[in-house]
């Protein structure tokens, strides 16, 4: 129910470590940042589909992107944060969020857990 609720309030998905939600908890990989600096290029600029890369900065560790949306062909905002954890391991953080309307339908949830699982199969973890 609180997913679905969520999913009819709001037009904003984001990662965080402890989040209520396990798709949203990023990810630390024990792989070299440049490592996954270069897979998480790979897939925004054209393995991923339907997104467009905005803008990179490797020093800040942060890939700004719209993603379009299926159906409407809606452009919404994707920012992936990159660094390193206290262990060591490169973090990935993702925000996804709506440009129009008050509700995504779960859409940038689900954008951001389909992010993270191809990640993992194109670094060949978990």
């Amino acid at each position: 129910m609180n997913r679905l609720l969520r999913a009819l309030t709001e037009n904003r998905a984001e990662t965080a470590p402890g989040h209520r939600d396990p798709r949203l908890r990023g990810r630390s990989y024990m792989v070299p940042f440049r490592d996954v600096w270069s897979a998480v290029l790979r897939l925004v600029e054209g393995e991923f589909g339907r997104w467009t890369l905005v803008d990179a900065d490797e020093e800040e560790g942060r890939i700004r992107a719209e993603a379009h949306t299926r159906l409407f062909r809606f452009t919404d905002d994707v920012e992936i944060r990159m660094g390193l954890d206290e262990e060591g391991g490169t973090r990935v953080d993702l925000v996804s969020e709506s440009r129009i309307g008050k509700a995504d339908l779960g859409t940038n949830a689900r954008r951001i857990a389909h992010f993270l699982r191809t990640l993992d199969r194109t670094l060949e973890v978990r």
